[in-house]
């Protein structure tokens, strides 16, 4: 196997590189917090340029598809006809990639795709300068079949395929390639004209004669008590997937680390094999500290790719286009500065489709945007175990977004162990348009546990409405033996207008030894609104859960780090409709100074300091 050097070198010098900050690292020291937002967004709103000249895809052998029927997954537990292209489809990844490379080297300009429908069968990589923009009704269909996002990356894997350097839930990984991808580029952008300019990822179309699509390998569901998420489609137990032991992973991390004492091996290891399925494998690597040029997944492997997956860029805009029913992740950037994401509408109800996921990115603007997700709309990370080297996500500002399905309306976590500051949110809807069936399980969300660590602090959310509440019934995580927080008794999963979870799946992760820091959060002028399901009138199952780091979770070396109280929330001017759990609107765990200022659950108005 062979490493690009020069990527590698990159992605080393990107910390030390153009990443000063313009702004205070800490928020609390502005008299008005909401100025450095206002500063943030002027920072990141300076339009990009573009060469003014078109590189049509049809110039260099594209040429549209025609469509067949196909029924397919569309979510969890649906499945619908959908159109896909027909076999004998013109394949236009070359096409695709001679248009950018011409692009490029003509000084940058606008790779244009036209109204019609294109079938891609390998990834679409972004160059610097250039602009990839898809007309009014353009409609690009990428292959379902994860076979083709191994061919074309730049490290060859031998039986694994030619991959790409990715993230995987914030650890770095060769896998198969995004759909769209860019890697330490400059000014680039990804536009549409209007909504019916559409990026399909067919996340839910079967690519085998068993009927699995590369939702099938999300493998079982661990929420307990899920509403509209119960089953993945297609999943069975004994099939493979992320989650099931995988017998080409190491045996032992004696092979691939033989460094670790004994002791470390076995914390990382757990008990039992478990730890050898993918999802679960990539994380003992990083903890066991194996260089990335080691951990190969892709062919034979059950990682998911993201849709689109920008790393170590800077001056990206993404705008105006509709994604639909992706893999993974819909979009993931990294390690990325001056990004804005405008006017995009997210659908897709799969496994793990969060919208939008910026991970250790710095100045970042969401605004506009339409989220329909089956996972959390925007969740804010900062990686995971050892992969920490970017820092922290900082200077986010979301706004004027309107969040229909989906886990957290707006989430940090729960991959933060490189800290998360500095974010605002304002003017968001939390619509819940489908609260009937699949209902937004939450609308402000934060999650880590004594594995994913981090800190959060000075995050503003103000001018906020959830008309329809959230999901009214409790959704839990299982607890680890002798936690003080019994298994199905906190609705951290779903259930509260406000959650913030330091106990986040606790069972998931073998390496618990960094307790999570949570201080300085305003939560301002939220309005929520009941609705009537299962004869109950309610808003949601509790307005408030808090749960602060549990100490007891802790299983290394002693002697124990400080485990901290959440800190300094402040809840002003809300009113929170009706709970079902009228007797008892909030849960509060390790909670220090929660402050409620005119704050109205089922019509009674709270002001108290609270401390659990």
């Amino acid at each position: 196997m062979t490493i690009n050097s020069q990527r590698r070198n990159l992605m080393k010098a990107l910390p030390a590189a153009g990443m000063s900050l313009s702004l205070p690292a800490l928020a609390a020291t502005a008299p008005d917090p909401w100025l450095q937002a206002q500063a943030i967004i002027d920072h990141v709103s300076r339009p990009l340029s573009f060469r003014k000249q078109d590189f049509n895809i049809t110039a260099y052998g594209a040429r549209p598809c025609k469509l067949t029927k196909v029924k397919a997954w569309v979510s969890h537990e649906d499945q619908e006809e959908l159109g896909t292209p027909a076999a004998g489809s013109t394949d236009c990844y070359a096409a695709i990639k001679a248009a950018i490379k011409a692009c490029n080297a003509a000084g940058g300009g606008r790779v244009l795709i036209p109204a019609g429908d294109w079938y891609c069968a390998g990834p679409i990589v972004l160059l610097s300068n250039v602009n990839l923009h898809l007309a009014k009704g353009a409609h690009v269909y990428f292959s379902h079949n994860p076979a083709d996002y191994a061919k074309y990356g730049d490290i060859d894997c031998g039986r694994n395929g030619k991959l790409t350097i990715s993230r995987w839930q914030s650890n770095d990984c060769l896998n198969y390639s995004p759909m769209i991808y860019a890697y330490g580029q400059n000014n680039i952008a990804l536009t549409g004209e209007d909504w019916t300019s559409i990026l399909d990822g067919q996340g839910g179309v079967p690519f085998n004669d068993a009927g699995d699509s590369w939702w099938t390998w999300k493998g079982k569901q661990k929420t307990i008590n899920s509403i509209g998420q119960g089953t993945t489609p297609n999943f069975k137990a004994g099939k493979m997937s992320e989650n099931t032991v995988n017998p080409l992973n190491a045996e032992s991390l004696a092979t691939v680390a033989p460094a670790l004492t004994e002791a470390e091996r076995l914390l990382i290891q757990g008990e039992g094999d478990k730890w050898r399925a993918d999802a679960q494998y990539l994380p003992a690597l990083s903890e066991a500290g194996v260089a990335l040029s080691k951990r190969v997944f892709g062919i034979g492997h059950y990682l998911r790719a993201p849709m689109i997956q920008i790393i170590g860029c800077t001056n990206v805009l993404l705008q105006g286009y509709k994604v639909l029913n992706t893999p993974f992740w819909q979009h993931h950037p990294v390690h990325c500065r001056n990004l804005v994401i405008r006017k995009v509408y997210m659908h897709s109800h799969g496994p793990n489709s969060d919208g939008f996921d910026p991970e250790a990115c710095d100045h970042v603007l969401v605004e506009d945007c339409t989220f329909d997700t089956g996972d959390d709309c925007i969740a804010i990370k900062a990686g995971k175990d050892q992969d920490t080297q970017y820092g922290p996500s900082q200077n986010i500002v979301i706004q004027n977004c309107i969040m229909h399905s989906g886990h957290g309306g707006v989430t940090l976590g729960s991959e933060m162990a490189g800290g998360i500051q500095n974010v605002f949110a304002q003017k968001l809807v939390f619509e819940n348009a489908n609260w009937k069936t699949n209902p937004l399980n939450t609308a402000i969300r934060m999650k880590t546990n004594m594995n994913r660590g981090g800190y959060l602090r000075n995050f503003y959310v103000r001018d906020c409405t959830v008309p329809n509440g959230v999901q009214i019934s409790p959704s839990f995580y299982a607890s680890l033996p002798g936690s003080p927080i019994q298994s199905k008794t906190v609705a951290t999963a779903a259930g509260a207008i406000v959650t913030f979870d330091c106990d986040y799946t606790p069972i998931s992760d073998n390496v618990r030894i960094r307790p999570p820091v949570v201080d300085n959060i305003q939560i301002s002028n939220i309005k929520a609104s009941n609705v009537s399901k299962d004869g109950k009138t309610a808003s949601c199952f509790q307005a408030i859960v808090i749960l602060g780091p549990v100490a007891s979770d802790y299983n290394g070396p002693q002697p124990m780090p400080p485990v901290f109280p959440v800190t300094n929330v402040s809840i002003s001017d809300c009113d929170f409709g009706t709970p079902v759990n009228t007797a008892t609107p909030w849960f509060l765990y390790n909670v220090k100074n929660l402050a409620l200022k005119n704050v109205t659950i089922g019509g009674k108005v709270h002001n108290a300091v609270l401390s659990a």
